[in-house]
């Protein structure tokens, strides 16, 4: 583990001269325990880069506010500092909202995104329940529903066969400072407004995926995200909710890897 000059905690792994993968996990979570079992599959052929969000993990907490541009930013200054002039982004659920921001405002630092189980246009009914919802539950920090969202994240038979995996979960997003969860859950809400029918469109290679039961990230949200853009994959893994890569990882980290292998002809 290594750390920025601007407090940014990251991995980098796998061969120097290979095209970088940058990994980006989402709300409440970490770079290790997102893509502790994808991450060394990828650094087989790729130099990947795994790194901890704003005041996530082991890294430092923002000095100002957060948003989705100051996530993607975040991204960017820290490829700088490594001299990455360009990488393929996998991002997972708000990850996958920060690397549709960064190919946004810098698509020529981006060579492909990987977008999985992220959320996308919920209809404007829809858009106002879940952004009244995370502020009403702002005060609670990541304490607050978080029964409710693990049974939303993990299976019911993961639930019950590997308690110590899911109560590791939950004692890393209870770990989180509050005033920070709350700020980065309001970007997971509203920021999905920034990304819908992007002017300019993202014209880079793109998978979308989620799985069929994620609720907050639905198929039919990954296939509008590919949509938008021509020639972009769309897959769906069954049977698994939002947290599949944790349940099964080997049903991840193989299409993204058949996919990398697309973008750079390997």
């Amino acid at each position: 583990m290594a750390v920025s000059q601007q407090g940014t905690a990251y991995d980098l792994t796998g061969p120097k001269h290979a095209p970088v993968v940058v990994l980006i996990h989402g709300l409440g979570l970490t770079r290790e325990s997102t893509w502790g079992e994808i991450a060394p599959v990828l650094a087989g052929d790729y130099r990947v880069l795994a790194y901890d969000l704003l005041g996530h993990g082991e890294t430092a907490l923002p000095e100002g506010p957060v948003t989705l541009t100051a996530l993607s930013e975040q991204l960017i200054a820290l490829m700088d500092e490594l001299g990455i002039e360009r990488a393929a982004l996998v991002g997972f659920s708000l990850g996958g909202m920060i690397n549709r921001r960064c190919a946004m405002d810098h698509p020529g630092r981006v060579s492909a995104l990987a977008i999985l189980n992220s959320p996308h246009d919920r209809g404007e009914e829809q858009q106002q329940i879940v952004e009244q919802r995370a502020r009403d539950t702002a005060a609670g920090g990541p304490a607050a529903g978080i029964d409710v969202t693990l049974a939303r994240w993990f299976t019911e038979s993961f639930r019950r066969d590997h308690p110590d995996r899911v109560a590791a979960i939950r004692d890393i997003v209870l770990a989180n400072d509050p005033a920070n969860y709350a700020a980065h859950r309001q970007v997971l809400a509203e920021g999905v407004r920034e990304l819908i029918a992007p002017d300019p469109p993202i014209t880079l290679p793109i998978l979308a995926l989620t799985c069929e039961h994620d609720s907050g990230s639905t198929p039919s949200m990954s296939h509008a995200i590919a949509q938008e853009t021509p020639g972009a994959e769309t897959q769906i893994v069954p049977q698994l909710q939002h947290l599949g890569l944790i349940e099964q990882p080997a049903l991840f980290s193989q299409p993204v890897l058949e996919f990398l292998n697309r973008v750079f002809a390997k």
